[in-house]
């Protein structure tokens, strides 16, 4: 009786040490966020723990049963990080435990023997791959409280995989995250020191140190095509010069040339220039940069193209300003200073209006006088969202337009970039804040369209109110969550967004201030937003652009065809 007695306590005893054991393991290999410091204490624990001269750890690469060999211990004709095809059967993934003898060409192929056993690892709902071990040294069979030691270290151990993988998937996402807030961060500083130049060289010069400093990149070009004459602006590594007929070359490829293509420019493989890129105004290309490879020589991926996209549309922007400029000092003659200057407002606006599957879009700009400070846009995002943008500059001419023109170039600067819409508007805020006069301010309205077209996100700053018509309503719902007018003060408050859920049949209309303060001949009445909602109730059945017509009709007609401001319209439908 003492020597059975004696037994069941060191059963007890021995139990409690393997349930403290695979406590304190798991708590381990839990807290860890590193899939190798967990693939390995849980081949050594269970190596160890059974005596067991040789084991290895495959993770399933996800198709055609191919496995990586991620850990090894002992002598084997395989090494760690190997590929090998392992065609289990598909039933034989639902079991916990799997014995070598039972698929015999799969252990022969691992190099296992007699006796060894593969321990599933997986979860809920994925299969990760297998804890491989070769019989013990002792030649025994595991007992049935071993199997279940190491079944129940193998279950903790694909949750610690699992949420080791997700740790490392999060790390990688704002590792991706800082990358875009700081290329976020250089553009608007750019922005900043673009808009207070107005020489070419200093633009170059910037422009130049922009790409050795910020994308560590050694060769480079930036083509411009300024009155048919193409030449280069800024350029840095080249062994050579391109000839016109090169250049000419350069302007034939496509917008996003990745160099390995086929193409009929030696300069670009003389050079070793890898990507070329064209840089686009009034939808006329009139830039192109080449970029050779990067300091890591890595490839260039989106997140790259996107910021030398934007950097050279900052840089553009700004040469077409000094053009422009120059251009207005040269002439000396304000008309033809006006035409010029509403040229480049017109393009500006997108012409043709985009369209957006699911949606009939109109829009219209009718400026008062040459140039206005009204604007609109529509631009496409990377993630096939839309965002519908109206503004309304302070003053008239060609300050008002120049301030539009920027505010353009920093919404389509932004525009690919991951950040929120009220982030976004912050920032843009400070810029024209610490860049611009007093008594310049900017009403803006803008908005995003996912790409299902189920949600609108928006921010008001300090624009008049669109007007969200919707089926079975009496009452338009104003869009008014934002905050104030842009330039008027730092941003002290973030901006608030708002969110609407776009239904079958919405009516949603963005306006500018010359639609509802139209005056009567005597200026002793305006047309009044009353008046603009009785118009549009009248007209929600047709066509954007029928009601857009009949708005303009009904203001034309109240004021008798006299317009004192500028009169922007944006009609979006739900089909």
């Amino acid at each position: 009786m003492k020597t059975k007695s004696t037994l069941l306590d060191n059963n007890e005893s021995q139990s409690r040490f393997e349930l403290r054991t695979l406590l304190e393991t798991s708590r381990m290999l839990i807290e860890s966020q590193e899939p190798d410091f967990v693939l390995n204490n849980l081949l050594l624990i269970t190596m160890g723990k059974l005596l067991v001269p040789k084991g290895m750890i495959l993770i399933n690469q996800g198709s055609d049963h191919f496995y990586l060999v991620r850990k090894i211990k002992g002598r084997s004709s395989l090494s760690e990080e190997d590929t090998i095809q392992l065609p289990f059967p598909e039933e034989s993934l639902e079991h916990s435990v799997l014995r070598g003898e039972d698929h015999p060409k799969i252990a022969e192929k691992l190099g296992l023997l007699e006796g060894s056993i593969l321990f599933n690892l997986r979860t809920t709902n994925h299969h990760l791959g297998f804890l491989c071990l070769g019989p013990k040294g002792t030649q025994k069979p595991l007992s049935e409280s071993e199997l279940e030691f190491i079944e129940s270290l193998t279950i903790i151990s694909s949750v610690a995989i699992a949420n080791s993988r997700m740790f490392q998937e999060l790390r990688l996402i704002n590792r991706k995250l800082d990358r875009k807030v700081h290329d976020l961060h250089t553009l608007l500083e750019l922005s900043k020191d673009f808009n207070l130049m107005v020489d070419q060289d200093e633009i170059a010069r910037t422009f130049k140190f922009a790409m050795l400093g910020q994308m560590l990149i050694r060769t480079f070009f930036f083509v411009l095509d300024a009155d048919n004459k193409k030449s280069i602006v800024a350029s840095s590594g080249l062994k050579e010069k391109p000839s016109q007929k090169e250049l000419k070359s350069l302007f034939e490829l496509g917008d996003i040339f990745y160099c390995d293509e086929e193409h009929d420019c030696p300069f670009l493989e003389k050079n070793a220039i890898r990507l070329v890129i064209a840089l686009r105004f009034q939808n006329e290309k009139i830039g192109v940069v080449g970029v050779g490879a990067p300091a890591n020589n890595e490839p260039y991926g989106q997140e790259q193209v996107n910021f030398l996209q934007s950097l050279g549309n900052l840089a553009l922007l700004t040469i077409q300003k000094t053009l422009l400029l120059e251009e207005r000092i040269e002439k000396k003659r304000m008309e033809e200073e006006l035409n010029l200057a509403k040229t480049i407002q017109q393009g500006l606006l997108p012409s043709p209006i985009p369209t957006i599957p699911g949606f009939d879009l109109g829009a219209k700009n009718i400026s008062s006088r040459q140039v206005g400070g009204d604007y609109f846009d529509v631009v496409e995002t990377p993630d096939h969202g839309h965002i519908l943008a109206i503004a309304d500059v302070t003053g008239k001419g060609v300050p008002a337009s120049l301030l539009m023109a920027n505010l353009q170039s920093m919404l389509h600067a932004l525009a690919p970039i991951d950040i929120s819409l009220a982030e976004a508007t912050g920032s843009i805020n400070n810029i024209i804040h610490d860049n611009t006069p007093a008594d310049k301010f900017i009403t803006f309205f803008w908005g995003k369209v996912s790409a299902d077209g189920k949600r609108f996100d928006y921010v008001n700053a300090g624009h008049n109110n669109p007007l969200l018509f919707r089926k079975g309503e009496e009452t338009p719902k104003e869009l008014e969550a934002g905050g104030v007018i842009l330039g008027a003060i730092p941003t002290m408050a973030p901006y608030e967004s708002a969110t609407i859920k776009l239904q079958s049949g919405d009516v949603l209309v963005l306006y500018t201030d010359g639609v509802t303060e139209a005056m009567n001949p005597e200026k002793t009445e305006e047309y009044e937003e009353a008046r603009l909602i009785e118009c549009l109730k009248k007209n929600l059945e047709k066509t954007s652009r029928e009601i857009m017509d009949a708005v303009i009709r009904d203001i034309t007609q109240f004021s008798e065809g006299v317009q004192y401001d500028d009169i922007t319209l944006l009609v979006l439908k739900v089909d």
